[in-house]
């Protein structure tokens, strides 16, 4: 394979899913180191856990040279490799009930390619059975809100798809991250997703494309603290920050409510902040495993006092079994 574009079309043309960031059906304990059945209201509950991460050496292994430096190992995540022996004991030993059969992927896109794009994930759904794709906060520069991507979102919401933004951090504020605290995480991550459901909904991209299924990693980022401030942008703006012949159709908090989000927020306040922003129906289980961001993710939901048993069970599989397609 001479180009990108060509290893992209052969590993499309393969059926290969590349799951860095993958969907993952799964239950938890309800007590600190208890296991399976998760109970609410005397009601088994089969959790689905949409935020984790898996390498495949054979995929790894087909990106040659540009694979080097990309996969750093973390901390409590040294090896992010898949080993379905050693992964299902992991998912045993934290009560994870299902990960389809007991796993389930999204696939990656080149969204680069948007032509290209929209054929992976059109075999991705129909060919390989995937229920979305993973895609960034942006593509190579460029804002999802950008036309060119128009048929990427049609395409996902012709087939119901789901897209999983998972953030990688804006590399033009590199140089602001330095230091100590891993900034370019820390905080570029919620950074990057916040930047990119803003443009989605100020371009008016969720009005030309309303039933598409957006899922944003690590609690949305930043958008839904601070939401309300978007309410008044272009009241405020100076002339030209705003265009005028871009008008929503609703107040732009209010489209926070046809999105999605994980619970990875690591507070029983800022989930119980997150959900009183977007609705507990828009909320669902994630955990970034294999990275201890959240090592009792459910025990997370269940230590949320204010949400009713209704929507404990509602985010801890139930919401993500209605958006994903998942018998429960």
């Amino acid at each position: 394979m001479t180009t990108r574009r060509s290893f992209l079309k052969g590993a499309g043309a393969a059926g290969i899913a590349f799951c860095g960031c993958g969907m993952l059906d799964g239950a938890h304990a309800q007590e600190a180191g208890r296991r399976l059945p998760v109970l609410v209201k005397d009601k088994r509950i089969k959790t689905i856990d949409v935020h984790s991460h898996c390498l495949f050496q054979d995929a790894v292994n087909l990106m040659g040279d540009e694979a080097r430096g990309v996969f750093v190992p973390v901390k409590g995540a040294e090896d992010q490799y898949i080993a379905v022996a050693e992964r299902l004991k992991q998912m045993d030993a934290m009560a994870i009930d299902m990960e389809a059969e007991r796993f389930a992927a999204f696939a990656s896109l080149a969204l680069q390619f948007p032509d290209l794009a929209v054929q992976q994930l059109d075999d991705a759904v129909k060919k390989l059975g995937l229920r979305g794709a993973q895609i960034g906060g942006s593509v190579a520069g460029e804002d999802f809100s950008n036309p060119k991507f128009h048929p990427v979102w049609a395409k996902a919401e012709e087939l119901g798809a789901v897209l999983f933004i998972h953030p990688q951090s804006p590399p033009e504020l590199a140089k602001r991250f330095q230091g100590n605290g891993w900034l370019s995480n820390t905080i570029g991550n919620p950074l990057d997703t916040t930047i990119a459901l803003s443009h989605l909904i100020f371009e008016g991209t969720l009005d030309r494309f309303p039933g598409l299924k957006i899922l944003a990693a690590h609690g949305g980022g930043y958008l839904g603290s601070y939401a309300a401030r978007s309410d008044h942008a272009c009241f405020v703006a100076p002339p030209g920050a705003c265009n005028p012949e871009i008008k929503l159709k609703k107040q732009p908090t209010e489209y926070l409510r046809q999105l999605y989000f994980d619970a990875l927020v690591f507070t029983p306040e800022a989930l119980r902040h997150l959900v009183a922003q977007v609705g507990a129906s828009q909320v669902m289980l994630g955990s970034d495993h294999p990275f201890v961001w959240e090592q009792h993710p459910v025990d997370h939901i269940f230590a949320t006092t204010t949400l009713s048993d209704d929507e404990k069970a509602a985010i801890l599989g139930g919401n993500a079994a209605r958006l994903l397609g998942v018998k429960v």
